[in-house]
């Protein structure tokens, strides 16, 4: 059975390379210009070069967005631009702009992938794409199963589908809200989520409408894993974790559950069965309510929060492995929130299949007996019943 590729994404290089790092075949970054991520540090053509050769070096690709919508200003800049990535040797270009797209065919020999906002939802529009030279399309998150199944059956393109992280309340990212109540264009990388603010809710007598909280409109967020069989066993080519913007301990647990998901299935699919306590992990990670959205083709109040939203500060991530001493059996770890004698630990890792963990006891730098790890990015010493490695991770067992 084909695996189909597991691609993350990755703000900037540190975050590359956790994300190779625990199992995905593909990172998509964005460079110093045309991304749609206004706030991420993004990376720059070194930092893009030093990405492509580590990622390549483990047979790993590295694709750029190159997504943004033109405006005039910019039109002179994106040859010279794409010229560099194409010599910093990255695999692909994702392009939302037509002019994009021409201009790639003419001056390069970049790969281009068309950007989900470019709101792709049936096969001819898919066809007229592939016409135009594009490799692969991301389909926009509004697509069902059987209509994925149909653009699959007519056009021999590459299908990237999302298959986690959060949703946007507009059709795949085109909303101006932002815009007009902050300034902050949404389509230039900017949104500020107004879809997630609280709004008083009035009816058409103009009286306030009453919930368990105000009213909000924004998207649950999008969780494929009960049906990642049925989009493996469809053909899809790519499967996409939104989350440019998120943390180290995110991407490796996202990445690390979805590629064990899809190593178990493809070894073995008739007796792979689903793991529920995975979904509660993906949850936990977020701490916001996860669904497979459109996916199913039913789409009603239960996709959305409308009231009674409620999210919890995560303090799941405890820490990291730095070194461990197979003889005395003792790990170092730089600790990342607080935990205690007595707490129970999960330790999971590349290489590290999950296991729990009560701390027993805890030493400092100097090897004082210490109850309670509560400095940011403390190191403290742990015995460990299990051999770990380097760049483990620790969280709540929960």
């Amino acid at each position: 059975m084909k695996k189909p590729e597991l691609l993350a994404p990755a703000g900037d290089l540190e975050k590359l390379k956790w994300a190779i790092d625990y199992g995905a075949d593909a990172v998509y970054i964005g460079g110093p210009f045309l991304s749609l991520r206004a706030n991420a540090k993004n990376f720059t053509f070194e930092q893009i070069k030093e990405g492509c050769h580590y990622a390549h070096q483990r047979g790993k690709k590295i694709y750029v967005t190159v997504n943004i919508i033109l405006h005039n200003r910019e039109g002179k800049e994106v040859v010279s631009f794409l010229k560099k990535l194409e010599r910093a040797s990255v695999d692909a270009i994702i392009v939302s702009d037509p002019t994009i797209i021409e201009l790639a065919k003419k001056n390069t020999k970049l790969e281009i992938h068309l950007s989900t906002q470019q709101s792709t939802l049936n096969y001819e529009a898919v066809e007229y794409w592939y016409q135009q030279g594009v490799s692969r399309i991301v389909l926009g998150r509004e697509v069902s199963k059987k209509e994925i199944q149909e653009i699959k059956k007519r056009v021999p393109i590459e299908i990237e589908c999302f298959i986690h992280g959060a949703m946007c309340a507009s059709i795949s990212g085109r909303c101006v809200m932002s815009n007009f109540l902050t300034g902050r264009d949404a389509n230039r990388g900017g949104c500020a989520q107004i879809c997630r603010w609280d709004f008083d809710l009035l009816n058409e007598k103009n009286q306030l409408v009453k919930g368990d909280k105000k009213f909000t409109f924004c998207s649950k967020d999008l969780s494929s894993l009960e049906v990642l069989p049925q989009m493996i066993d469809m053909g899809i080519d790519s499967f996409k974790i939104e989350g440019r913007m998120r943390s180290i301990y995110y991407i490796a647990t996202i990445v690390n559950i979805y590629r064990k998901t899809i190593d178990e299935y493809c070894l073995h699919p008739k007796k792979y069965h689903y793991h529920k306590e995975d979904e509660k992990t993906l949850r936990n990670c977020a701490n916001r309510d996860s669904v497979v959205q459109f996916f199913s083709g039913i789409n009603d109040e239960r996709f959305s929060y409308y009231n009674g939203r409620e999210e919890v500060s995560n303090q799941d991530f405890i820490g990291i492995i730095q070194e461990y001493d197979e003889k005395t059996k003792m790990a170092i770890i730089e600790q990342r929130n607080y935990f205690k004698k007595g707490d129970t630990l999960e330790i999971f890792g590349p290489k590290t299949k999950p296991f729990s963990y009560s701390v027993d006891k805890i030493y400092d730098e100097e090897d004082n007996i210490i109850k309670i790890v509560r400095h940011p990015r403390q190191i403290v010493k742990i015995p460990m019943v299990k051999k770990v490695y380097p760049n483990d991770l620790i969280r709540v067992k929960r």
